[in-house]
């Protein structure tokens, strides 16, 4: 298991020599958590499929670079970073990963760790039942066969690439609010689904253990603790935020009142296990379950408006 992490020795002779180079690709919310974590300590290089968000990559300190994996075959990374962090979903073709593949074309040169952001959606509906990264992927809708090519593109290749699955994000700015005051319905408690979470902060620090402490090719489930109901959890968020707890329908009425995509999130149950992050990315989180972050989130907010 790698176990290098960066010291303050490393980033007195970065100062002298150039410091260590981080590429991230997608970087949205969560790239830009890392970026946070660690634009002193590394020189980062941040993808964006449009010069529009330059100057937000800029103020957080990345450097960023336009990459559009979806256009014709280019080499703009090629050699950029000897460790990346690809945060990009995949292409929206049935089972395709054309975009981890013009991914790995572009790398050309192979970094010493890549971690492949995937989802917890590969493993379809358990029914309520335990899930480690060692249960067979069962993956039900097109989004996570996408997801599921693309590791296995991932991890086919000679190179130090670990996998990180993750459930529902949640953060400051990720909160079902909007849903919340249009009262989409949720599953009655009978046929409720068990949900999974992970704060982005947490994320961000997972994705960072990652780069140092993953072993080649393997799966870790990037999630928190806590294993609410979707009701749960949407009731839990209406409270704090004090807004109306949805509705809840039964299956038929549910679908019929909702989007397909919306369903299909209403079709998986699954309790999943964090014990490799824990013990061997040795993560530490910062909200162990989705009632600690929520509750920080609306403290947060009742300060600021104040």
């Amino acid at each position: 298991m790698r176990t290098d992490t960066p010291t303050a020795g490393v980033q007195r002779r970065g100062a002298r020599l150039g410091r260590p180079r981080l590429l991230i690709v997608g970087c949205g919310k969560v790239g830009l958590e890392i970026v946070a974590r660690l634009h002193r300590r590394f020189r980062i290089f941040a993808t964006t499929t449009s010069r529009e968000h330059f100057a937000q990559l800029r103020m957080a300190g990345a450097v960023p670079v336009v990459l559009n994996l979806d256009g014709r075959r280019e080499r703009p990374i090629a050699g950029l970073a000897a460790r990346a962090i690809c945060l990009a979903p995949p292409a929206t073709e049935p089972y395709a990963d054309r975009r981890i593949a013009q991914l790995l074309r572009s790398l050309r040169r192979p970094p010493s760790c890549l971690v492949y952001v995937s989802t917890t959606g590969v493993y379809g509906d358990r029914r309520g039942g335990k899930v480690d990264e060692t249960s067979r992927p069962a993956p039900m809708t097109e989004r996570a066969r996408r997801r599921l090519a693309s590791e296995l593109r991932a991890r086919a290749h000679p190179w130090h690439a670990a996998v990180l699955r993750v459930p529902g994000i949640y953060g400051p700015e990720r909160l079902p609010l909007e849903r919340l005051r249009s009262a989409t319905p949720a599953p009655l408690p009978a046929d409720d689904v068990l949900t999974n979470h992970i704060h982005v902060e947490d994320l961000a620090n997972i994705c960072i253990a990652a780069l140092f402490r993953s072993d080649p090719r393997r799966i870790y489930n990037a999630v928190d603790d806590s294993h609410l109901h979707l009701g749960e959890y949407l009731d839990l968020v209406a409270d704090r935020f004090a807004l109306p707890r949805p509705p809840r329908l039964a299956h038929e009425a549910l679908r019929a009142a909702v989007t397909p995509m919306q369903f299909s999130f209403f079709r998986e149950s699954r309790r999943l296990s964090n014990r490799r992050i824990k013990q061997e990315l040795r993560v530490r989180l910062h909200y162990p379950t989705a009632r600690d972050g929520v509750d920080s989130i609306a403290a947060a907010a009742t300060f600021q408006s104040r």
